[in-house]
């Protein structure tokens, strides 16, 4: 009988908690552009859920989505691109969390410079993360 109770109290706790989790803070990742004046920056991110679409960032200007984590993992892979024609690339992991710890309120703030791209939660000074890689277009021969 206390077996059959303990995983009754239990089935409701974890249903009370996650129809509660519409009250917790969302997760969310941000983009800023400290590029050089003139020098703006593409941002196209996707996870299994979304397809968050192209956006394009004047020096100083940000971009910034939000969303649940998923109780299996929650990933969000971004491509930025930045100088004349876009040559210059960046492909990363923006976000990765989920699982069996679901976080609420992680903030990830990523910050494009001339050397590379910058990464932050927010509580500490940002780190360079990733460099740019020049990207050359192959056109096919005829």
């Amino acid at each position: 009988m206390t077996n059959r109770l303990s995983c009754f109290h239990l089935v409701i706790t974890l249903c009370v908690g996650l129809s509660c989790a519409k009250f917790y803070e969302k997760d969310s990742v941000h983009f800023k552009n400290s590029l050089n004046p003139n020098n703006v920056l593409k941002v196209h991110c996707i996870s299994e859920q979304d397809d968050f679409g192209d956006h394009f960032l004047r020096l100083g200007q940000t971009y910034d989505f939000s969303f649940y984590e998923s109780i299996k993992k929650t990933k969000v892979d971004c491509d930025l691109w930045k100088g004349p024609d876009f040559r210059f690339h960046a492909k990363f992991r923006a976000y990765e969390g989920g699982g069996f710890i679901v976080h609420y309120g992680k903030k990830n703030f990523w910050d494009a410079r001339e050397d590379g791209i910058y990464f932050t939660h927010g509580k500490e000074l940002p780190k360079l993360e990733y460099k740019w890689s020049s990207q050359y277009l192959v056109t096919p021969v005829n």
